[in-house]
């Protein structure tokens, strides 16, 4: 398929063209002549399944041939190499075995950090981990950080990110994520240096932000039918500024500057980077306009010597339009306005941010049309109904439930989601007024067992209804420190009883449709590994459930 070299193979793509067509263009550009048993042993190893979909649709579209096989190049350690790699520890096992060390030192140094930072520092620790392992760190890279000449609270930061340096070196044993995965690529690079596959194998898609991706790039560069395409290169960068990205305190935020570290360890230049198609931008005069405005830092007075070379910049910029709002809430607005305006005309518009917080104010002023985006994101799981539910719930733990808890709980599209809930909302409008009139502002199961005699003549199940909700409050409230699995109990337990009702079995909707499986999901894996986090206060799970449901998203599966 490729003609021999002695340098690494890499080719790239040009920002502003489709990846997917061009590779595709590409790869049969190169395959010319080849007989299609051949071209179906390629691999091809793409760097999201959103690409893998992409092109196998390609594929498909035509015309009829036999299918190389499009692989994840995350799953290295999931492949037919995954035996020889050791099976991984659960990212929330390691997470809880993080908080117990994190737990340790503020309670040995109480001035460290507030207990209820816990569950942040242990997320902060779990992503240093990961990152450490994908870059191939160990724990001697501490020791070279020098923080003789800065303020004490380095030296201590220090203390606390030392913390992780067990876990770095029992990664042989019990890897994570990241850690099998740069197993996986070094374990390939070692085998492809003896015996290399006889089949083509190429990487598509991938910058190499990532040590394990990076390690395993560098090995399919040096097969002899090894290639790497690269996306979006930047190939009207001048060698200048290729050379002004070599700091990367300067130059790191760039969106050339992986490509940099590509080419640093392969040991080439970018001459050496070849065009995989001959497939052009959509409009090169507006591709050296952005390429001269991202110039970095150290290289921005090219704009003056540059600039003035760049032509028409009316005509490079056409169809691009700058919008500054004077408010998150103004800028959601103004892109759902666009957004809807392409409905109207009959068109396809897409919203690309990692803003989470803004594609949801997008939606929110979408919904005044009726309009449902296709949130490929999807949506955080402790704002679905069920997540939402789960953490009324356990905010009844170990302290006295107030009027507006309780309400906000009973009025819950979830709570009494079994049967009769026509008479369940009707009781709990009237409950809701008593408070409101009479209160007290904490109700108890007395309070709520009296109200129900005094008013219960007309409604017989009002009783039964008011000691059901009076129990559960009761046994919520006594809510020592207790192992994480019996919290997990207790509250699942509540939350299935809160949800399918008095005299009911089950749990109602609570574990219905897609973020509702999610959620069983997410406390089935807490349960699973709640060995591992020791004791905790109810305050302290309530925190663990909030971060474990905020990190986990709900698709439509429609």
């Amino acid at each position: 398929m490729f003609p021999a070299q002695a340098s690494p193979r890499i080719f790239a793509v040009p920002p502003g063209v489709d990846f997917g067509r061009a590779f595709l263009e590409g790869l049969d550009r190169f395959t010319v002549g080849m007989p299609p048993e051949a071209v179906a042993r390629i691999d091809i190893y793409v760097n999201t399944r959103r690409m893998q979909r992409r092109l196998a649709q390609l594929f498909d579209a035509g015309p009829a041939r036999l299918l190389p096989k499009i692989r994840i190049v995350t799953d290295l350690a999931n492949g037919p190499l995954g035996v020889e790699v050791p099976p991984p520890i659960a990212p929330l096992r390691r997470r809880l075995d993080l908080s117990r060390l994190v737990a340790a030192l503020i309670d040995k140094e109480q001035t460290f950090a507030p207990r209820s930072a816990l569950f942040d520092l242990s997320d902060g620790l779990a992503k240093l981990l990961d990152e450490m392992h994908g870059e191939g760190l160990g724990a001697d890279a501490f020791d070279r950080v020098d923080t003789s000449d800065q303020s004490d609270h380095w030296a201590r930061s220090m203390v606390f990110l030392k913390l992780v340096a067990g876990f770095l070196d029992a990664s042989g044993t019990s890897p994570d994520l990241q850690a099998r995965q740069r197993i996986a690529a070094e374990h390939l690079a070692a085998k492809w240096q003896v015996t290399p596959p006889e089949h083509p194998v190429i990487v598509a898609g991938s910058t190499g932000s990532r040590g394990a991706t990076l390690t395993f790039m560098k090995a399919v560069a040096r097969l002899p039918q090894g290639a790497v395409v690269l996306p979006g290169f930047d190939f009207d960068l001048p060698d200048t500024v290729w050379d002004a990205l070599a700091d990367p305190m300067q130059s790191e935020d760039h969106p050339q500057y992986r490509f940099r570290r590509v080419m640093e360890e392969l040991d080439i230049g970018p001459a050496d980077i070849a065009r995989w198609s001959d497939m052009a931008p959509v409009d090169a005069a507006r591709n050296r306009v952005i390429s001269l405005a991202l110039r970095p830092a150290p290289v921005t007075d090219q704009w003056r010597d540059e600039g003035p070379h760049l032509g028409d910049l009316v005509a490079a910029m056409q169809g691009v339009t700058l919008i500054e709002a004077q408010s998150l809430r103004a800028e959601a607005e103004t892109i759902a306005l666009g957004l809807r305006a392409a409905i109207d005309a009959g068109k396809t518009a897409a919203l690309i941010t990692p803003d989470r917080t803004l594609t949801r104010q997008v939606t929110a002023a979408l919904d005044k049309w009726r309009v449902v985006p296709d949130d490929s994101a999807g949506q955080p799981l402790h704002l679905s109904p069920p997540g939402r539910f789960l953490r009324q719930v356990v905010r009844l733990f170990g302290a006295k439930c107030d009027g507006e808890a309780l309400l906000s709980l009973l009025k819950h599209p979830l709570c009494h989601s079994g049967q009769d809930r026509g008479d369940h909302l009707r009781r709990t409008h009237e409950l809701e007024l008593e408070l409101r009139r009479y209160g007290p502002p904490y109700p108890d199961a007395a309070m709520l067992a009296g109200w129900a005699d005094k008013t219960g003549a007309s409604d017989p199940g009002r009783v039964d209804w008011a000691i059901w909700i009076g129990g559960l409050l009761a046994g919520a409230l006594n809510s020592p420190v207790l192992p994480l699995s019996d919290h997990v109990s207790r509250h699942q337990t509540l939350a299935q009883t809160f949800a399918a009702g008095p005299s009911r079995d089950g749990s109602g909707d609570l574990w219905a449709e897609a973020a509702g499986r999610q959620a069983y999901a997410e406390m089935a894996d807490l349960a699973l590994h709640a060995d591992a986090g020791g004791a905790f206060s109810a305050l302290e799970y309530a925190a663990l459930l909030d971060s474990l449901l905020a990190g986990s998203e709900v698709r439509n599966p429609d």
